[in-house]
């Protein structure tokens, strides 16, 4: 084998080398990076699962399934390529953009309050909003809309975060970075997602087909119990879901609101936060925690129903207008 040849090999070996390096090394950016994006992560699991109630069990999965894909389309097609370039050209957008999505997520979480409170004015603000079909793809359909918008919003959120992780890194790797956590992050939630709304399934099948003996016992009562437990659990995280949008969009708005001079309120909840975590020194970041978050769900909330008269006077009769145009046009 010539010299040269043995030389050729050793540069391409050592380009392997440093590319695998590389590759490590987006890598353990991107575990760091969804590490960071962890609280937004278990707010968007809990978010989800209520989109997808009111199915047959025979849709589920599908709904779930054109869920994901609308999922990753708002990371990978959309986000990833905007939040580059706003980083790159503009980066001062970022945060107010943010902030319109943090008021969005104030706004659906206030309505579901607005609702338990105030069932019938809330059924008549929903049918202004609502474009009056009872077909059921049409359903499935502003089902799956619903949803994706939702996830738009914490997708964004996942993102901004995962960028910021990685601020002095080169365009590549900060591309790899979100493409990598986008990608897991969707298929985790909408995973357990699934896993959470097939349990009954799951149950039903246990307690039919589980075997009358004595071994079959215990599967039977798990199989009854998931098929009993579910639909509580559903509730709950219903509730968690509603509680997190509302919370995650204060979240957002109080930090946004910092990074234009006004810091008060962000400072106000970390010294109630530390307050806490020195009172109840044995959880102290729990309580630190919590104290926060029920201080933004606070202004969230107030936030949230603030915005559902400008909704109804201002969107809904947008919102009518071209829903009127949209099926029009589809039935032309």
């Amino acid at each position: 084998m010539s010299v040269g040849l043995i030389a050729l090999l050793d540069d391409v070996a050592a380009i392997a080398k440093a590319a695998a390096a590389s590759l490590d090394d987006v890598v353990a950016q991107a575990g760091r990076a969804g590490a960071k994006a962890a609280g937004v992560v278990i707010d968007d699991t809990a978010v989800t699962p209520r989109y997808v109630t009111g199915f047959s069990p025979a849709r589920e999965l599908p709904v779930i399934a054109k869920i994901t894909l609308g999922s990753l389309k708002n990371k990978i097609l959309f986000l990833l390529p905007a939040a580059l370039i706003l980083s790159l050209v503009l980066p001062g957008a970022i945060t107010p953009l943010l902030m319109l999505g943090g008021l969005y997520l104030c706004y659906e979480g206030a309505e579901k309050v607005y609702e338990l409170a105030f069932p019938h004015a809330a059924h008549a603000h929903e049918a202004e909003l609502d474009a009056g079909s009872v077909d059921p793809k049409a359903f499935e359909d502003e089902k799956v809309a619903g949803a994706v918008r939702t996830d738009f919003i914490l997708s964004a959120e996942i993102m901004a975060i995962t960028l910021g992780s990685v601020p002095e890194a080169g365009l590549a790797t900060q591309a790899l970075v979100l493409a990598i956590v986008g990608i897991a992050i969707t298929a985790g939630v909408y995973g357990v997602v699934a896993l959470i709304v097939k349990a009954d399934d799951v149950g039903l099948w246990l307690a039919q087909r589980s075997p009358p003996s004595q071994a079959g016992a215990l599967p039977r009562m798990l199989g009854r119990g998931l098929v009993q437990g579910m639909p509580y659990l559903l509730k709950v995280l219903g509730a968690v879901g509603t509680a997190a949008m509302i919370w995650v969009g204060g979240g957002i708005i109080v930090h946004g609101a910092e990074a234009f001079g006004f810091g008060w309120p962000s400072h106000l909840l970390h010294d109630a936060g530390e307050s806490a975590a020195h009172a109840i020194p044995a959880v102290g970041g729990l309580a630190s925690w919590l104290v926060q978050a029920a201080g933004s769900g606070l202004i969230g909330i107030a936030l949230g129903l603030a915005m559902i008269p400008t909704v109804s006077f201002a969107v809904a009769p947008a919102w009518r207008w071209c829903s009127t145009r949209i099926r029009k046009i589809r039935t032309a």
